[in-house]
């Protein structure tokens, strides 16, 4: 996902997607532990994916943060 189009999402919007790639990475694990993965890079790609979206709502809430402090 590009960080130009999460920053189009709302903060719930963002939250939900945290949530649904979180899902499918536990997913992608687990199967893994128990079979070969047909593609495993999808793993680091799940992985960047959430972390792009963290990165951005902790942004968020830096933002937010500044604006009531100051």
């Amino acid at each position: 996902m590009e960080p130009q189009k999460i920053r189009e999402l709302t903060d719930e919007e963002v939250a939900e997607e945290i949530r649904l790639a979180r899902e499918e990475l536990f997913r992608l694990k687990f199967r893994g532990a128990y079979e070969e993965l047909e593609n495993p890079s999808l793993l680091r790609t799940v992985r960047r994916d959430v972390a792009r979206l963290m990165t951005i709502q902790r942004e968020r809430q830096l933002a937010e943060q500044g604006e009531t402090n100051g």
